[in-house]
């Protein structure tokens, strides 16, 4: 029978020092796998690193910008060259302006697209390009419930997630012949570091629970075991498929 064992699989997560992507790193680690945490931000990405070794995972950090494609093939290119393999990628580096239609610029538009889409797409390419080598490879894209529902002040943020459940089905269909998997997670909201105080004002906080089936906000943990189902081999004859963890908001 497959297991949820990840021993011996070598697991990229980008923008993984912090957030939603550091408690995905964490959970692949606590299950077996071989961590390289990828972020622009050295010092963040060291103290993460710092932070999974002192929980006994094997984790190493590479910095990479995944808007830059010399970067992103230099990332993809050490890894294999250091661990021998890239066998599980949790497509995670992205950013959000919020701000009204009326009032977007057309830098902030151009700003998100670069990073959640274009850098989405690079790192993918560049993995893909290696999976199909090893015949082998799982891809995980961080998405949102915000690619399937609509939502005030999120024109650019929101495009790129339709955008990414997208491009998950296309990568889907075309990388299934190299025994490869190409799902999505959409994450609703979660309780990290980054989003503690903003989701501590109670108006706000009690809409987002009365728009959920389950009445409360998400959890890092919640998401332990879509990203480790996903990337094990237990969910082999699963593709092309949005996963949203929201506490059924999407569904209703």
């Amino acid at each position: 029978m497959p297991t949820f064992d990840l021993k011996g699989k070598v697991a990229l997560i980008t923008g993984g020092s912090k957030g939603i992507g550091f408690g995905m790193a964490q959970a692949l680690g606590h299950y077996g796998a071989t961590l390289v945490i990828s972020s622009r931000g050295q010092e963040e990405g060291e103290q993460a690193v710092s932070q999974l070794k002192e929980e006994k995972l094997d984790a190493s950090y590479i910095s990479c910008d995944v808007t830059k494609k010399d970067q992103v093939e230099q990332l993809v290119a050490q890894i294999v060259d250091q661990f021998g393999s890239l066998d599980i990628l949790v497509n995670n580096a992205g950013m959000n302006i919020r701000k009204p239609l009326v009032e977007v610029e057309e830098s902030d538009w151009d700003q998100v697209l670069t990073v959640n889409l274009k850098g989405i797409f690079l790192v993918g390419q560049a993995c893909a390009k290696q999976m199909i080598k090893q015949n082998y490879g799982k891809i995980i894209n961080i998405s949102s419930i915000l690619g399937t529902v609509g939502m005030p002040f999120q024109t650019s943020y929101a495009a790129t997630k339709g955008g990414i459940n997208q491009l998950t089905k296309v990568w889907a269909e075309e990388l299934a012949p190299h025994n490869i998997t190409v799902n999505s997670i959409g994450p609703g909201y979660i309780t990290t570091p980054m989003t503690k105080e903003w989701l501590s004002d109670p108006e706000r906080s009690e809409k987002i629970i009365n728009s959920t089936m389950i009445k409360r906000i998400g959890e890092t943990s919640d998401l332990v075991g879509p990203v480790v189902f996903l990337a094990s081999d237990t969910s082999a004859y699963v593709t092309g498929q949005v996963l949203n963890v929201d506490g059924g908001w999407t569904a209703r």
